[in-house]
């Protein structure tokens, strides 16, 4: 059990989440998964997937009492979970606001308070937060969405220079447009157009550099760059972008 490295992935059962739990598994890593909806049979034999709600305090107690139990250290921690309100910044209610802040922001806060003592046990390791480009260009009607992005890109800095006494490195990933259940929800917000979901998705397409959507095995392989100690050990509390070259154009081209 010792010979295999140990992450913990939230929003596990999400589009980037399942890519994820699949490729750390490949890579021969023990997952731990957890996500407030079922994964179902198709999660590692060897891991442990935890249904819960990284939103709720009382929650992530139990999700580390429960990830104690089963390693006593961690090498990796993906922070994946999100929630995505997608509506005018004066029709969002102070209750909306706070649940995306609760789920993308203070959840990372409290979860690396629970989760530094294990990375530290094992000698050091690496934390993944997902944000995303909206982190530093956005659109309307995703203004909390936004903001608990670019929070967690101040706070990826933070953390990265308050753990690297004890070896852990901090990083951000800054995913683009990602064919997962989130974005084909997203599409209601008419940023990229009207018409059928896979019209919207094609015009959404056409804006990026590379002229598609990213696919999550992609964002997954990214984050596997920044988790892994031999491929990105000099990295810590930066931001990396994969849109398919999104954010490099000007938006008045």
């Amino acid at each position: 059990m010792a010979d295999h490295h140990v992450v913990l992935i939230t929003g596990a059962a999400g589009g980037v989440g399942r890519a994820t739990v699949q490729l750390f598994a490949e890579k021969g890593w023990r997952v731990i998964g957890v996500d407030r909806q079922e994964f179902g049979e198709a999660f590692p034999i060897d891991g442990l997937f935890i249904l819960a709600d990284i939103a709720d305090p009382a929650d992530l107690e139990s999700i580390y009492s429960q990830v104690s139990l089963f390693t006593p250290t961690l090498d990796a921690v993906v922070n994946n979970a999100a929630l995505q309100i997608t509506k005018p910044l004066l029709e969002t209610s102070a209750e909306e606001w706070d649940r995306v802040m609760e789920s993308n922001l203070r959840s990372v806060f409290l979860g690396a308070k629970l989760a530094h003592p294990m990375l530290k046990a094992g000698g050091g390791g690496a934390i993944v937060n997902v944000s995303s480009v909206h982190a530093v260009q956005t659109s309307a009607n995703i203004a909390a969405y936004a903001a608990s992005k670019g929070g967690l890109l101040a706070l990826t800095r933070a953390m990265a220079i308050e753990f690297a006494p004890d070896n852990i490195r901090v990083n951000a990933i800054l995913p683009g447009a990602v064919d997962t259940p989130m974005l084909r929800a997203g599409l209601i917000r008419d940023h990229a157009d009207a018409g059928t979901l896979p019209d919207r998705l094609e015009n959404l397409a056409r804006r990026t550099v590379n002229g598609r959507v990213g696919q999550p095995g992609e964002i997954a392989h990214a984050i596997y760059f920044l988790a892994d100690n031999e491929q990105s050990s000099f990295m810590t509390g930066q931001a990396m972008i994969v849109d398919g070259g999104a954010t490099a154009r000007l938006s008045t081209e």
